[in-house]
């Protein structure tokens, strides 16, 4: 009975240590596992970007952690080496966040294109009229003189409106997203 205890021991400890292997594994950030799994294989940067449609640099880029691949990418890399998306972007928040962030898509893109082009003309036309008022000012010329309340009034609030209707519009649909 006493030559059972150390085999149970050293059953558990190697246990243990491919538990952590595990672990360890698990935490590996993106660029880590992507040369991991690259040179597994035996393959270079050179090739691996070929396979993928990208450049040697891309690929190097990926594995410093200095820039990562598209989604369209990670899903081929993942076909590639046979190992599930989950397994390649687990650990990597960073990723994570980057995959999240790029799959977005605005729920209203041509309204929030509509109001920010809004605010830029009431913007252009408030220069516009600061300008004609600096020549009338300091040159002495007569640029639009108007005659009439309701063209001074559109003349001196319109760029104003358009910029805060466009900046409101703009700005309550920026963070909009189809779910």
């Amino acid at each position: 009975m006493p030559l059972d205890a150390p085999i149970t021991i050293f059953t558990i400890a190697l246990h243990l240590s491919n538990n952590e292997k595990g672990k360890a594994m698990n935490n590996m950030i993106f660029g880590d596992k992507l040369k991991k799994e690259r040179e597994k294989r035996g393959w270079s940067q050179d090739y691996l970007a070929e396979k993928v449609y990208v450049s040697r640099q891309s690929v190097s880029k990926w594995e410093t952690g200095k820039n990562y691949p598209s989604i369209e990418v990670i899903i081929n890399l993942s076909d590639l080496f046979g190992i599930t998306i989950d397994e390649l972007l687990r650990s990597d928040e960073e990723l994570k966040e980057k995959v999240i962030r790029d799959s977005k898509q605005l729920a209203h893109p041509k309204w929030k294109t509509f109001f920010d082009s809004l605010f830029l003309l009431g913007a252009f036309l408030l220069l516009v009229k600061l300008i004609i008022l600096g020549l009338n000012y300091f040159i002495g010329t007569e640029f639009l003189v108007t005659d009439g309340k309701l063209v001074k009034i559109l003349a001196n609030f319109l760029p104003l409106a358009m910029m805060i209707i466009g900046g409101i519009g703009s700005d309550s649909l920026k963070d909009k997203y189809i779910d």
